[in-house]
């Protein structure tokens, strides 16, 4: 098969590390790719969002399957173009993308379908999300409706965090994706990311993980894209992962199907593991990053037949092996992120480090002249196999020691609940 990865950063990397292992794989293509990738897989230089020259180089290459990476193309409709090109898609259209694209949306379907979430209210109107909000009190927590990158969710322990949160989104700091106000309970327990393959009426459970989304040791500090990541999670439990099929992803699955968008592609439902059960934070419509580095870091099967059966509607009989080994990956970022940062930093150190049980995954790198620059604020993923979460931290982190990076810093502490245990 001949496969194009849409996307340039960490999960799009580890994708086309693991696509590349298939033997099924003949050629595997990345748009646009990064300085990492460029080892794996051949890059071309087009926008995730410019449909035309995808399905363009999708003819010009003779792609068999096209595995979207990241949430933007999927939202505004690349899978949508792709099915309607004859041309088989990995990732959901985009009227089953609105789980992601619409925080609104999707706990209206939680609430409609019986899912388990925090209550909730939208607003269109930042008074009455004020409002809203004194009623309820604090912890609550302030979301941008649509995509914002990972940056539109402020957990507010105070109502004057809360309602400077409303004042951002409501003054256009997102954009577009600020024209609604969704504002939660904030709800307390453990958070977890739990991911199937779904092909629209069967889903196949992948591996669990836990990531850290705050900026900061101890989990403080602004939200961010995702500081580091590893699997499996400990809170899930056999017993849990079956719940959270039965009462979580399969419902979310026959709801999308009974609304006339069948999902295809990775489900992603980030979790908090309460005193009452599993609730739905948010869903996701691909794969995590950085969860999915650690996931394809323990992937002990062929990873492309389940991308392909799912694209194609048939996921009856797959299934996937996961390594017994803990994968922990950790986030090498921009210094300044998530706010201004500097670019094109070099990076040196990197040369021997990858092996068979670590591997540095790019996410916003280039190459000139040999050099690898530094071109964005989550840099480098440093994935590392152990026993145990405890080996695997330290082998990462020691991984981490040795890379000459005077423009970057990471968090010293992933994995820290795991290791506490």
């Amino acid at each position: 098969m001949n496969v194009l990865v849409v996307g340039g950063g960490g999960r799009e990397h580890a994708l086309c590390w693991a696509i590349a292992r298939s033997p099924l794989c003949e050629a595997i293509l990345c748009a646009p790719g990064n300085g990492g990738i460029a080892r794996d897989a051949e890059c071309l230089a087009l926008d995730p969002m410019d449909f035309d020259g995808i399905v363009a180089a999708c003819r010009a290459r003779a792609i068999d399957l096209v595995v979207v990476g990241p949430e933007a193309p999927l939202v505004a409709g690349l899978a949508d173009r792709l099915d309607e090109e004859g041309i088989a898609v990995f990732g959901p259209r985009r009227g089953a993308a609105a789980l992601e694209g619409s925080k609104g949306f999707a706990r209206d379907l939680c609430r409609d379908h019986g899912i388990p979430g925090p209550a909730y209210g939208r607003f269109t109107d930042a008074d009455a999300a004020r409002a809203y909000i004194r009623e309820r009190g604090a912890p609550i927590v302030v979301k941008a409706d649509g995509l914002a990158a990972g940056k539109g969710v402020t957990v507010a322990a105070t109502l004057d965090e809360a309602l400077a949160a409303v004042d951002a989104i409501a003054a256009g700091r997102f954009g577009a994706a600020g024209a609604e106000i969704v504002v939660e309970e904030c709800l307390v327990g453990e958070e977890a990311s739990v991911f199937a393959s779904v092909d629209g009426a069967r889903a196949l459970p992948l591996a669990g993980a836990q990531d850290h989304k705050a900026l900061g040791e101890g989990d403080t500090g602004p939200n961010t894209g995702g500081m580091g990541a590893y699997s499996p999670a400990p809170v899930i439990t056999p017993a849990l992962a079956a719940d959270i099929m039965d009462r979580v992803i399969n419902p979310t699955m026959r709801a999308m199907a009974d609304s006339g968008h069948p999902f295809k592609g990775v489900l992603f439902a980030g979790l908090m593991i309460t005193a009452d059960g599993p609730k739905v934070l948010e869903y996701n419509v691909r794969f995590g990053d950085p969860e999915c580095q650690v996931l394809m870091a323990r992937l002990d099967s062929d990873l492309l037949p389940v991308l392909a059966a799912a694209a194609a509607g048939d996921l009856g009989g797959a299934a996937l092996k996961w390594r017994d080994e803990a994968a922990l990956c950790v986030v090498m970022a921009s210094k300044g992120y998530p706010g201004d940062y500097d670019k094109n930093t070099e990076i040196g150190g990197l040369d021997g480090l990858d092996a068979d049980d670590l591997t540095v995954f790019h996410a916003a790198t280039r190459t000139e002249n040999g050099r690898v620059l530094a071109t964005g604020g989550r840099v480098l993923g440093v994935t590392a196999l152990g026993a145990d979460v405890a080996a695997a931290q330290a082998r990462a982190y020691a991984a981490v020691d040795r890379i000459d990076w005077a423009g970057g810093f990471c968090r010293r502490d992933i994995g820290w609940r795991a290791v506490g245990r």
